[in-house]
């Protein structure tokens, strides 16, 4: 029973740290966006990946059974391991460090309502074509 505990306590605190790491690279990725030697897909990429990842709204809803858990749990972890493969070396570690700063100064939960709006759009556009593609011409037969 004892050994159980201590493997469930070396689960959580690998998670915690996962989290952390997670969170301060999404933080770096938004100070790279601002940074002149990032190309431009790697801005591009880790502006999207940021404005999702601090949106309020997920695209894939988490009340949808484990399908709802697929963006938080693999696709946001990869956007922003692609992103990060994506900027130099050098800019990799001093973006870290002001992300490591920023999250240090600010110490609250990280949102972002212009990220939010941005997925609202997307499923917007997504409810219209499945109108235009299957819902319109069916009421219209």
């Amino acid at each position: 029973m004892r050994r159980n505990q201590e493997n469930d306590l070396g689960v959580l605190a690998r998670l915690r740290g996962w989290a952390v790491v997670l969170k301060r690279d999404g933080v770096t990725l938004w100070f790279a966006a601002r940074h002149p030697d990032v190309p431009w897909y790697a801005k591009a990429l880790g502006v999207l990946t940021v404005a999702y990842a601090l949106s309020p709204i997920d695209l894939i809803p988490d009340v949808i059974p484990l399908l709802g858990l697929v963006d938080d749990l693999i696709l946001l972890p990869v956007l922003i391991w692609i992103t990060l493969k994506m900027i130099p070396a050098r800019v990799l570690t001093h973006c870290r460090r002001l992300a490591e700063e920023w999250i240090k100064d600010k110490k609250g939960k990280l949102i972002s309502w212009t990220g939010g709006a941005v997925i609202l759009l997307i499923w917007l556009v997504i409810l219209m074509a499945v109108w235009r593609t299957w819902i319109g011409p069916w009421l219209s037969a």
